[in-house]
């Protein structure tokens, strides 16, 4: 199977991991505007599955290094197999929960606080499993990216103001998926072995890993999505003969979306035996840049805000990449 075994390459896979996590919802943005988040999730899930099974029957099966996909589910042990795929259901409502939010408040707001709230827990509870890198460095950066979140949400609120329910709303779906978010990596983490030249017997290579959390993504889609489309964050109910009647483009965007998706959790997962889990999944979580970026400049998702709103945020997303270069220094020093 494919390794990385230099520290800058682990650096550069983690870079196209942010920019896929934060590129991946404009896809929704460039659906139909009225195909319903709800109904563009099942195609983004499948797209995950199929890219996940894709990378394990090619790079995770070629090779000398580790063991092929086939040969690694024959030997791997239920615990962790139930490891990856309870990492994927968590990841899968904490995920239609930040969909939600980007629908109600839009990317410029539901990454920055979502995901800067996962990426704070994210880095201590893989750092706790596997401690790797410079620990004031480390937790200097999370301290930064937390004061960024807090400016976001300011700024939000400013602008929503006099619309005080779908703004707190969207804030506290951001919220809740963020603390969602900050703790399935783990899961997916623990299920891994720790080496990825000599793998643990019972334990996964990063490829079967990733294909079991995408499992439990497109296995709990079913009861959380179906339950979401009937009980809706807003507007009205849809079915599934809505999502039956959905024009090639609309179904093409949510498959695309997943397939961006998968890719980064299938780089970091990939660049995490040599960076480490904690480092890898802090730097992935530079995406809410990315994501904040298309939302300001593309999206114009703060037009209407009252002067001085992009002073603000300018200086979050300025904190937002000091507290990512910490980070990436967290590991050499």
């Amino acid at each position: 199977m494919f390794v990385i075994e230099s520290y800058p390459a682990a650096v550069a896979f983690c870079f196209i991991t942010m920019l896929c996590w934060g590129s991946w919802a404009n896809t929704q943005k460039l659906a139909s505007k009225s195909w319903r988040f709800e109904l563009f999730y099942w195609d983004y899930a499948f797209g995950i599955l199929l890219t996940s099974l894709i990378f394990a029957l090619t790079l995770g099966s070629n090779g000398e290094t580790g063991r092929g996909f086939l040969t690694d589910l024959e030997q791997a042990q239920v615990k962790y197999l139930g490891s990856a795929l309870l990492g994927g259901v968590i990841f899968n409502l904490a995920n239609i929960l930040l969909v939600a939010a980007i629908s109600i408040a839009g990317m410029s707001v539901a990454f920055p606080v979502g995901i800067g709230i996962a990426l704070a827990l994210g880095v201590i509870t893989n750092y706790i499993s596997n401690p790797v890198g410079n620990i004031l460095l480390l937790f200097g950066g999370v301290a930064l990216i937390i004061i960024a979140i807090v400016l976001n949400a300011s700024a939000y609120r400013k602008m929503q103001k006099g619309s005080g329910a779908v703004s707190s709303r969207g804030l506290m779906l951001s919220v809740v998926s963020g603390c969602l978010m900050g703790v399935f990596y783990k899961f997916v983490a623990d299920s891994i072995s720790p080496d990825f030249l000599l793998l643990e017997p019972g334990k996964l290579s990063p490829y079967t890993a990733v294909v079991f959390f995408s499992i439990g993504i497109f296995l709990s889609n079913l009861l959380f999505n179906t339950i979401i489309m009937r009980k809706p964050f807003a507007g009205n109910a849809v079915s599934f003969s809505d999502y039956l009647h959905g024009s090639f483009r609309n179904h093409l965007m949510g498959v695309l979306g997943g397939i961006i998706w998968c890719i980064g959790m299938s780089f970091s997962i990939i660049a995490s035996g040599k960076a480490g889990p904690a480092i890898s999944y802090g730097l992935g979580q530079g995406a809410t840049i990315v994501a904040a970026l298309w939302g300001i400049y593309v999206w114009k998702e703060f037009r209407n805000a009252p002067a001085g709103t992009n002073r603000v945020l300018m200086i979050m997303l300025l904190l937002y990449a000091a507290g990512l270069a910490l980070i990436i220094l967290a590991r050499n020093f």
